[in-house]
Parts: structure tokens; sequence; C-alpha cells
């Protein structure tokens, strides 16, 4: 093989930061990553956005030189992307936060509430089932992000954690303080009500961890190679046939049986968020499963079976 040059420039400046000579046709951009990085250490690969345009789309890890539009020196531009932090890391914060500030509003800590002993304990039966199903689906998220997630970009930029942080953090602290309030008020319908809404959160949950372990399949071995994901013998993965996203749809189903469960206002706006946000998220995994795949199935919806 012919060996290539790569030179590589600041993205907005057009300054050359440096200049790789004899680096191998073969090479793959994590290599040239690791070569930029010896030269200036600060900038560790996770912080790096190489581009083959200012502009344009980061290359993959994994994308070979000689297979990109590019002559024997080929001209890439640096972005630094700034401190990273671990997508683990981020949901194992993300996620402890909404478990424990969850309690300090179930236990009427004094200084939540400012009450008296004979509020210690809420006298409704769906409030103390309100905090085992919060803490089951924090705690389920949390055995997932150590246990099944597999990611495909491995950080995320350290100054998102606040905002993430704030959102998840706010609106647990924000259904917390109602739905433990002395003066909460139970769902119009009783019992029926409150067993439907957990026999549908119980499904959903499964459903959801069904999907993240199809999903999770996809990456063994520590592969970053995209594939369809396909439903399988278990039957909460069926939804596939119908949606490219079941995990958003079982989360966003998750949220609407604790709306129904609790029949409290803040719920149901903070799920009405959800569901906005996971669509967004939703229409965008679709939309990249459309452009990478000539033979994606054509009958599956972004989130909702048939309508969105």
């Amino acid at each position: 093989f012919v060996s290539s040059q790569v030179e590589i420039l600041d993205w907005e400046t057009k300054k050359q930061l440096c200049f790789l000579d004899k680096v191998e046709p073969n090479a793959t951009i994590r290599e040239i990553r690791l070569m930029f990085h010896k030269l200036y250490p600060r900038w560790y690969p996770a912080r790096q956005s190489i581009k083959l345009d200012p502009k344009g789309k980061s290359l993959r890890d994994e994308e070979i030189l000689q297979h990109l539009p590019v002559g024997t020196t080929a001209t890439l531009y640096f972005k630094d992307l700034g401190p990273q932090i671990g997508w683990t890391t981020v949901f194992l914060i993300e996620y402890t936060g909404p478990l424990f500030i969850y309690f300090l509003f179930y236990f009427r800590m004094t200084f939540v509430y400012g009450l008296n002993e004979r509020f210690a304990s809420s006298p409704h039966p769906v409030v103390h089932l309100a905090c085992i199903c919060h803490s089951f689906h924090y705690i389920k998220r949390l055995i997932e992000t150590v246990f099944v997630h597999r990611f495909s970009r491995g950080t995320m930029p350290l100054r998102n954690i606040v905002k993430n942080c704030l959102y998840y953090w706010g609106f647990a602290a924000w259904l917390a303080y109602y739905i433990n309030h002395p003066l909460y008020t139970p769902p119009s319908y009783g019992k029926k009500q409150i067993n439907f809404a957990v026999i549908m959160f119980l499904l959903c949950e499964a459903g959801n961890f069904s999907v993240h372990v199809v999903l999770s399949d996809l990456r063994r071995n520590g592969s970053k190679t995209r594939k369809i994901p396909y439903p399988t013998k278990n039957p909460f993965t069926w939804l596939f046939f119908f949606v490219s996203c079941p995990n958003y749809t079982y989360e966003v189903g998750t949220w609407i049986s604790f709306t129904i469960m609790t029949q409290c206002v803040p719920v149901g706006l903070f799920t009405l968020l959800c569901f906005i946000q996971m669509t967004i998220w939703a229409k965008d995994k679709h939309c990249t499963y459309l452009r990478e795949f000539k033979d994606y199935p054509s009958h599956r919806m972004p989130i909702i079976p048939f309508l969105l």
C-alpha cells in the first residue's frame, strides 16, 4: 500500500494543527484520533470531532481512511467537543437522584411540608403504591444501565449533565410533592382505577425491559455496527412489527399508567413532556433507519402504531 498523509485543520480558523505523515491507507478514524491525541494530550479521543467538511458530520471511529473521498493527502477538520462524561455515569447520576429525592417527600420530612406528627404518614394506600412503582422504575433503569445498555457513543458533553439532572431531579421533586402532600386526594374510581393502572404499569415496564435486551443483543462483543432490530419470541418485543422505537412507546405507557394511578396533574404534564421528547427521538431514529437500510420495514411508524 502507498502510505497517505493526513492534514488536520481547526474547523473554525482553518489553521493547521498537525500533519501526519506515512499513515496506512487502512487506518481507521479511531487510529487517527489516537495519533492526534499523542500530539495534543489535552484533546483525548472522546473530545475530538473529526470531519471531512468543517460544517459536516463527525466521522465514525470505524470508518477507514482509504474508503473516504480523499486523495493521498487527506484534509480533515478538528472540533473540540469539550470535556466529556461517560454515558453509564450520566445515567447513574440522572436516575439515582429521582430515587432518593422522592423519598424526601414520601417520608414527609419536616423541612419539606413543615407539618406536625399527625401528618407523618398518608392514609391513602395509593400513595405507598405510587412510591413503590416510582422506585421500581428508577431501580430498573439503574440495573439496565449497569447490566443491559450498550452505548454506540461512549460519552456526552459534561455541560449537559446539569440540564439533564435538572429535568429528572426537578420533575421527581415536583411529582413527589403533590402525590405525598397531606391534602392529596386518591383517584376518583378507587381500587378499579388503581388496579388497572398497576397492571398497565407492570406490562409497560416488562415491555420496556424486553426491548432494551433486544437492542443490547444487537451490539454484542462491543460491535458498533447498526442493525435492524426485529421481534423475538418474547411477546413484548412484537411491538417491533409496528414501530421503530417500542422502548419509547412502553416508556410513555409507563408514565400514562402512573398518571392514571395517581390522578395527579403534575404527573400528567410530565407524561406529556416525555411523550413530546420521546416522539422527537423516535422520529430521528426512524429516519436514520430509513436512510441507512434500504430493506427497512416500510410499515413501521416511529412510536405509535399506524399513527405516528
